[in-house]
């Protein structure tokens, strides 16, 4: 499966860092930005992480709710988010549900290897659960600030 901008973003409902869980619906009026790494605490996705702990401040100026998606546990979420004092919530899809209706989960290559992993891809999703933006295969330096001009546009 895959989501297209212009389309409606697929429900989900995930547990959250700090034993919490956020769904779309919950989210209704407020814009999304539903961003999907790899994995806590290695060097891109660590990058990323801080890129957008560290313009949170524009983020909230827009009313941009932000939202880490990985396949890792709550409680690695719990140490990711502590260790980087990340400001957002951290969801975990272990199951790997929310990354399959989102397209995010994908054949990947490494040293030859094939294998399935999550391609690093953002969502903004507006205020009407509508996709206004897609970044797939995203190249973190630079990709806060291009998201953060998108969601000043919204």
């Amino acid at each position: 499966m895959s989501v297209n901008e212009g389309e409606k973003a697929p429900d989900f409902s995930m547990p959250t860092d700090g034993g919490g869980s956020v769904s779309l619906k919950d989210l209704k009026g407020k814009a999304i930005v539903l961003y999907f790494y790899p994995k806590d605490s290695t060097p891109g996705c660590t990058k990323e992480a801080c890129g957008f702990r560290d313009l949170m401040p524009d983020f909230s100026k827009v009313d941009a709710e932000i939202i880490g998606v990985s396949k890792d546990s709550v409680k690695r979420h719990d140490n990711f988010k502590a260790k980087y004092e990340l400001p957002f919530l951290l969801a975990s899809d272990e199951a790997g549900d929310v990354c399959e209706r989102y397209g995010v989960w994908v054949e990947k290559s490494m040293y030859g290897k094939k294998f399935m992993g999550i391609e690093r891809a953002t969502f903004l999703i507006d205020a009407n659960g509508k996709v206004r933006n897609v970044w797939r295969k995203v190249k973190v330096p630079g990709h806060v600030e291009e998201v953060l001009e998108a969601a000043k546009a919204l």
